[in-house]
Parts: structure tokens; sequence; C-alpha cells
């Protein structure tokens, strides 16, 4: 077992003292973890470099977690249950994507008001809500939760070698261009030992920028000659370089597992009986390697996770184990594509690996196997290769799940689907998606908890399936001819790893990647179809392509193009799908078909009632008759 240390440095109410359903009112908590680990423990063997790392006195490797707690004020008023959200680069999310949050990182990572905590969903449950740092390089605005971890050394120093870093201005790197950060600071400012390079499209062949176009501004950044000059949008660099000092990086697992075993079996005060993970986007590709490594037994023989949620994680896991890791990174068809992200075993289930023939699955039987819930939109079958959790790597036959496990497709949904999302293009061709998954996420992790106390099991996977078609190549795919409609160039195609610092791409080794099928208005057919879905305003999709490079994917967008609202509309438009007017006929029509597509869910415990309700609503005030 590692060595755990609370410090505790602030305790203060929540929210002036506001009641939250039975729990009554909250207390904000921050403070610090202290761990140390030893590095011949068989459950810290899988961290990478611990061996490297300095010890104690006491043979150990310290480390340091910040963390922030929401709990009921009265221990006797709380549900029992440990709720741990994943930090996503230091962020909190969960009361974003379950509680309908608002989305402002200074207001979203130091909550203190009502408004803060969206709908309530969460609180008003009683559950007590933790966060902790687990990666030391994720940015430290706006509150966001930080770790120190130690440097990996050889010979008493710190380590060296050639990494390769990528970036790309105007799609997630923010700034103007005129300067680009480095992942990790260079042994060198000797441009003779560095090489950096651009091109258009991941495809296409790298063109060398020559050492007298570019300097390094110091060991952290790089900006082009003469200076002044930016880098062009969208557009992938790359530069080599001799970096040094990598953190040992996969003690971020260790703190994570240390930490709420700590609290959940070591501190009575919290009255924990049962501990749910939650993990969004990097968080939730984060549990996934977790419970790869092994990570969910503590090193006593305690399991420390009950139940697992993750949500658009895809099939990956995290760049976060590894010398001169990069846990920020996310592959698409664009962007840092490749880096260590996808590599198997993708899925719950055990399945044989065509290009190692090894077999294996992320859930390997274990007595310490939480029940899991994964979920995600259709940006994930589209850019990270989601059909990989329930098919066998080939695709060429669904696997069976094994009973601890469900997967859902959230249909028509693009990435981080919420409230408040921005239905302008920005880079993108097409408007962006604004269609929100939250109502199923709310269902889906409510069933997950009555699954873990109670055993009552949450309903089955709902995701394409090869067995009844709906599981399909994503070029088989033909979405409706409506002008100024964008259409994709196929899916992002998931390679087998290779090397990330000199990459050699094998695309005739792609996984046998999958999509949903889409009916004549390009909505999918597949998955959980929440009334916005099932009774279409629009055609929802979860990609997007680059207004830049249309010839890509655009991230993690998906479009929403809506129906016009009269065939008159529709004909003087060139519009193959039938109008709203056509289609329902009046706004009572829509309505009725909203109020029985929600009443369906419900009974099929995918919807809240409440939710069900809001749904109704919305459709009774809709602008579009």
């Amino acid at each position: 077992m590692a060595d755990v240390e609370i410090r505790i440095d602030a305790v203060e109410p929540f929210a002036e003292g506001q009641s939250f359903g039975e729990a009554g009112p909250y207390l904000r908590v921050r403070g610090v973890m202290k761990g140390a680990l030893d590095p011949a423990a068989a459950e810290n063997r899988p961290i990478v470099d611990l061996d490297k790392a300095p010890t104690n006195p006491r043979g150990r490797v310290e480390y340091e977690s910040d963390f922030f707690m929401l709990r009921p004020q009265d221990p006797g008023r709380t549900r029992g249950v440990l709720v741990y959200d994943v930090a996503n680069r230091g962020n909190l999310r969960i009361m974003q994507q379950l509680d309908n949050a608002p989305g402002d990182p200074a207001r979203a990572n130091d909550p203190k008001t009502a408004a803060d905590a969206g709908i309530g969903f969460t609180l008003g449950r009683g559950y007590t809500l933790l966060w902790s740092g687990w990666d030391p390089g994720a940015p430290a605005a706006n509150h966001a939760l930080g770790a120190r971890f130690p440097t990996a050394l050889e010979g008493g120093k710190p380590i060296r070698g050639r990494i390769r870093d990528e970036f790309h201005i105007g799609t997630r790197a923010p700034g103007k261009g005129d300067a680009a950060r480095l992942s990790y600071p260079a042994a060198s400012l000797d441009k003779r030992s560095a090489r950096l390079t651009v091109r258009a499209r991941e495809s296409d062949e790298r063109r060398e920028i020559p050492a007298e176009s570019w300097e390094f501004v110091d060991d952290r950044s790089i900006r082009l000659l003469p200076e002044g000059t930016a880098f062009a949008p969208v557009a992938i660099y790359e530069i080599w370089y001799e970096a040094e000092g990598p953190k040992v990086l996969g003690l971020g697992f260790a703190a994570v597992r240390d930490l709420v075993a700590h609290l959940r079996y070591d501190d009575p005060t919290l009255g924990i009986r049962h501990a749910l993970a939650f993990g969004n986007s990097q968080s939730g590709r984060f549990l996934r390697h977790f419970l790869d490594l092994g990570m969910n037994e503590d090193g006593s023989g305690r399991r420390v996770f009950d139940g697992v949620m993750t949500n658009v994680a895809g099939a990956g896991k995290v760049f976060a184990n590894h010398r001169f890791g990069m846990p920020g990174r996310t592959a698409t068809q664009h962007e840092d594509r490749l880096y260590p992200e996808n590599w198997f075993p993708f899925s719950q289930a055990r399945l044989a690996d065509p290009i190692s023939g090894r077999e294996d699955a992320i859930l390997k039987g274990r007595p310490s196997d939480p029940c899991i819930i994964e979920a995600n939109s259709a940006t994930e079958y589209w850019q990270k290769g989601a059909s990989l959790i329930h098919t066998d790597p080939g695709g060429r036959r669904d696997a069976d799940l094994p009973p601890n496990a469900r997967t859902y497709l959230v249909a028509g949904t693009q990435h981080m689907a919420r409230p408040g999302v921005d239905p302008s293009p920005g880079p993108c061709l097409n408007p962006r998606n604004s269609t929100s998954a939250t109502p199923a996420l709310r269902a889906l992790f409510l069933a997950l908890e009555e699954w873990v106390a109670t055993g009552r099991e949450p309903p089955s996977s709902r995701v394409p399936r090869i067995a009844d078609g709906t599981a399909v190549a994503a070029e088989s795919i033909h979405f409706p001819r409506v002008k100024g409609f964008a259409h994709p160039p196929g899916a992002n195609r998931i390679l087998p790893p290779s090397d990330w610092v000199e990459p050699r791409p094998r695309e005739d080794l792609a996984y046998g990647t999958l999509v949903s099928a889409v009916d004549a208005d390009g909505n999918e057919q597949a998955g959980i179809r929440l009334p916005a879905i099932a009774v279409p305003l629009g055609t929802h999709t979860g990609w997007n392509l680059y207004r830049a490079e249309p010839c890509e994917l655009c991230d993690r967008d998906g479009s929403l193009v809506p129906f016009a609202r009269s065939r008159a509309e529709r004909e003087a438009a060139d519009d193959p799908r039938p109008s709203l007017e056509e289609r329902y006929g009046s706004r009572e029509a829509y309505v009725a078909k909203v109020k029985a597509a929600a009443a369906a869910l419900v009974a099929e415990r995918l919807l809240l009632p409440r939710d069900a309700e809001a749904y109704v609503r919305a459709a009774e005030a809709c602008d579009r008759f």
C-alpha cells in the first residue's frame, strides 16, 4: 500500500449554505494529497520510469496532488456514494455534463454558487464529489487542479531524448500564431540538431522549413523568421528536437487510485459505501487506461471504484504512461494522429488482435473489476474508433461484452455535446451540432449507481451492430445532397501503434472501424435516439469539415443542417429532405411525436421523467412552425 497524507487547506460553505435535496447544505473542501510509492510493489510496476525517480530515505517515490471536494455538511445526510470526476486537463467537468452547469472554466473549476451547480442533479442526489490533479503539465489557470511529480533521472541527471512535437494554430492551439510552445524544455537551442516541417493535410508529404526561417525563442518556444511571421492556420507543424526532464507521468494513475482508496476505506468520517468514477473525453480515456493497467485494486485487495462511466472517450487511452508523454494530445484525422492513443485492447470483451495475434481485454476478469458504462457521441465513431469497443478489431463481427459492461451511442450528437455549444461553424464548413447529450448521460449515470448499489442492471447496450446492418463502413454512407452541406471524406482510420518520434504509419493495417447507418435524412439509426433525433428538425451528424482544408474532418465538431419549414422553401433550395410542413403538418402533431418518443425512452430507463417533460416544453415553444 502507498503512504498517503491528506492536508486540508480550506473548508467553507458552498452556495451560502443552500440545501440540495435530502443532502442539505454542502461544503467546499480544498487540500493536497501527499503520496509515497514503493517502486518495487507489484501494483506499481506498470508505471513507466518509476524506477528512475528519486526516492526518500524509506525508498519511496514522493509526489503531491491537489484535490477539491464538495460534500454534504452533515455526514449523516450523505448518500454514501463518492463520485470521482477525473479532471480534464486540470478542469472539473461532471457538472457541465450532468448538471448543465456553466462552461466558463473560472466558474466551473471553483464552484461557489448555486448557479455553478446547474440543475443540481449530482448534489441533489447527495453524492460526495471529488476531483484531483493527475497531470503535472496541465494548465494552471482558472483554479485548475495540478500535481507535482518527480523527474525521471539517469546517472542523477534529468533524462534527455529526441522527441517529436506537433502543433496547429487555429484548431486547438491558443494565440495569434506568432509563436509555438514546446511540450518539453529543449536541451539545446542549437538548431543543427532540430528539424521543423509543415504540411496541409495529415496524409501530405512533410515540407522542410529551412533553419534560417525559424528560431528558438527560449527552451520552451519557437517562432518563424523574420520575427512577426505567423504560423499558417490549420496546417500541421512538427518539430524534432532534443528534450529533457520527463516527469514520471504514470504516477497520475496511482495518485487517483490511492486518494480514492484512502478516502473510501481509511476515512470513516465521509461515510462512503460505494465509489463511482466519471470521465469525460480525455478523462474517460484516462479511466480506460486506469482499468487496463490494473489500477482498480489498491495493493491490499480492495476495489477502488465499484462503477465507472466514460463519456466520449472512444476506443482510446491516454499518452500518459510514457517517457516524454503528452497527456493533452488527442488523435483525430487531422491532429495528433500519430501519437499513442489507440492500442489494443480496445474492448471490455476478450478479443484477438489480428496484428499482434494476442488476446486481451481492458477488464481482465479480476475480482476488482467494476461495472462499467461507456457512452459515446457520433463523433467518436467517426474520429475515435468507438466501434472497436463492441466489435472485433477487424470490424467483422459484434463482440459479446461481459455482464458488467454496457456501451451506448448517443445518436446524432457531437463530442462534448451539452447545452451552450456554439452552433456557428467556427473553423468548420457546416454549422456545428448544438444537440445536447446530457439528458441521456443523466439517465445512464443513475443506472450505473443503481447497478452498483442495488444490483439492478442497466438497459442493454445501444450501439450500431453488424448483425442488424446498422454498423457500416463510413465510405458506404450517402448523405442527402443539400446545397452548402459539405460531406465527409470518410472516417478517421485507427492505426496500430508505431514509433511516435519517427512514425511510419501502416495504413494497410488499419483496424476495422464502423459507424452508424443513417436514414434518408442523414440521421443515425442506431443508439439512443433522443427526441431531437427521433423527431428531428434537421440532419445531425458527429462530423464536420475544415473550412480551410475541406478534405479532412474538423477536429471533434459535428454538423446540424435544419430542414426547410415549408415545401416551397424546400423546393426553392433544392433540398431533397421533406420540410417540417410535409413531415409533421402542424406544431401539435410535432409535439405529439416528441411526447411519444420521450415517453418511450423513459420506459426504457434511457431518459429521466424530468428531462422528458423538458423536451415536450421545448417542442411546444419551438419557433420553427
